[in-house]
Order: structure tokens, then C-alpha cells, then sequence
């Protein structure tokens, strides 16, 4: 039964991820209709190797697009790779400071106080859901941005994506594509070149969320030795969950791409507005 469970969270998270509606969200609200404790260990960890497996898909699709923007000199690389650092620097820096803040202050008195504890907050999910829903719409009707578009990511625009994208990683709902592409898009930058940046970002970004997660869940045993066979017990399940996420991310990104262009960004907002009215919904009747 759990891996049947995990099977499903997993189709969904891979068809959710690449698409600017928090998969985060929709994981947590089925995870929650299923019974299961979303912010336990195990389902965080579990949570993180989905978007291990979207985050291969990510790679398996843009190889080609990247080859070609960022790949195709020296000097193309190293404004990428400088770029990207910025963006990564500020969302780290932005999320540490915003993990310290819900620690020591929000959660003030909790003991063990950690941020993952209001990862499966309805309330705030629904709030996070509608705020990057109306995010979204903005950008989608705003044409071309609030000036030009034009065909790079400079040093300003990396920057607010970058700055954009801390808040996603404490506020569940928040949906990272759509925050970040939506930023790109109001700051000017081309669709394609705002997808394609904004996915480069999370490969980037998921590998260190992904040890601490490991970390995280290697605490909560204990200090006693697991053992192959505990060990195996452990990340079985979320390995399964990986490449069903992998599988299914790889057929959405072709509709989150032909939406993008085709000027239908704005519909995804929309969805947004939809799943935090359900999110509230839940959380009002005790969910």
C-alpha cells in the first residue's frame, strides 16, 4: 500500500513540478488526504527525491537549449555560470535569513523548532498558493514585461529571480517555475529564455536541499548504526518515488513549454487561485 501511495504522489508531483502550480502543494494536500504526516522525516526526504527525479527530467529536456545559450562559447559559459551564482547566492542568503527568522521567532518555544514543521500548514499553503496564483496572472497579462523583452538575463534580472526564489523554499504553496519565470517575465526577459534560466536554477538549487534532507532524516533515527538493511528500508521508497517523478516529469514539460509560448501563462494562475481555495477549504475542516 505505501508504494502504491508513493507511486501516486510521485505522477503527481512529476506532472506538478515543471508546471507553475506548486507541486509542493499538490504532494502535501494528497499526502494529507492519504493520512500521511507530510513533515515527518521520511516524507520531506521523500518530498526532495521527487524533485530529484523532475530535476533529471529537467535535465534531460534542456541539454539541447542549454548547449546552445550557455555552452556554445567560453565567455557564454562563464556569464552563466556567473549568473548563476548570483541568483543562488541571494536565494541561500534570502532563505537562511527567512529559516532563522520562522525558527527563532514564529516558532519561538517549539522545541527542536525547525522550518519544516510548517511545511504542512494548510492555511499558509493556501496563502502561498494564491499569492504566486495572482503573480502568475500579473505577468501573463502584462505584455512583454514592464518593458522590452529582449533575449538576455543580465546581472539585475538574475538578481530578483534569485531573490524571488528564497521564498519558495520555506513557504510550501510558492511555487518556484512559477515565481521565477513570472519574475523573469516582468522584468523583461523572453519566455524561453526565463524558462530555461529558471530550470537551470533548480539543478543547481536541489542537490544541497537533498543532503540536508539526509541528514535530517538520519537524525530523527537516532545515533544508532542503521545497517545496510535500515538504510535500505529508508531510501527504498523514495528511490521508487524518484524515477516515477522522472517519468512523469519528462511528458509535462513539453505542455509547460507549448502553454508558455503559446501566451497561456496566465491559465496556470488561475489554477493556483483554485487549489488554495481547496487548501483553505481543507484547512478550515481540520485537515
Amino acid at each position: 500500500m505505501i508504494f502504491l501511495k508513493i507511486i501516486v504522489l510521485a505522477i503527481l508531483q512529476g506532472a506538478c513540478e515543471l508546471l507553475p502550480v506548486s507541486s509542493s502543494a499538490h504532494v502535501i494536500i494528497a499526502e494529507k488526504l492519504m493520512g500521511i504526516n507530510p513533515v515527518a522525516p521520511a516524507m520531506t526526504l521523500l518530498l526532495v527525491m521527487l524533485h530529484t527525479g523532475t530535476m533529471f527530467a529537467v535535465i534531460i529536456y534542456f541539454r539541447r537549449a542549454w548547449k546552445e545559450s550557455y555552452f556554445k562559447s567560453g565567455a557564454a559559459f562563464r556569464s552563466f555560470a556567473f549568473l548563476v551564482a548570483v541568483a543562488t547566492f541571494l536565494t541561500g542568503t534570502i532563505a537562511l535569513a527567512l529559516k532563522e527568522i520562522i525558527e527563532k521567532v514564529f516558532l519561538r518555544g517549539t522545541p527542536h523548532a525547525q522550518v519544516e514543521m510548517i511545511f504542512g500548514n494548510l492555511g499558509l499553503i493556501a496563502i502561498s498558493l494564491a499569492v504566486v496564483g495572482i503573480l502568475i496572472i500579473f505577468s501573463g497579462r502584462v505584455k512583454r514585461g514592464l518593458r522590452p523583452a529582449n533575449n538576455d538575463i543580465g546581472l539585475r534580472e538574475s538578481a530578483w529571480i534569485g531573490a524571488v526564489q528564497a521564498l519558495c523554499l520555506p513557504f510550501r504553496g510558492f511555487s518556484r517555475s512559477g515565481a521565477t519565470i513570472s519574475t523573469g517575465l516582468l522584468a523583461g526577459v523572453t519566455r524561453r529564455e526565463a524558462e530555461e534560466f529558471s530550470f537551470a536554477l533548480v539543478v543547481v538549487l536541489t542537490p544541497p536541499v537533498i543532503i540536508r534532507e539526509v541528514y535530517r532524516l538520519i537524525a530523527a533515527h537516532g545515533s544508532a548504526p542503521l545497517g545496510a538493511s535500515g538504510m535500505f528500508d529508508l531510501f527504498l521508497p523514495s528511490i521508487v518515488g524518484m524515477v516515477a517523478s522522472f517519468l512523469a516529469g519528462l511528458m509535462a514539460l513539453r505542455w509547460l513549454s507549448n502553454w508558455l509560448e503559446a501566451g497561456r501563462w496566465k491559465y496556470f494562475g488561475y489554477w493556483c487561485l483554485t487549489v488554495a481555495a481547496i487548501a483553505l477549504y481543507l484547512y478550515h475542516t481540520g485537515f
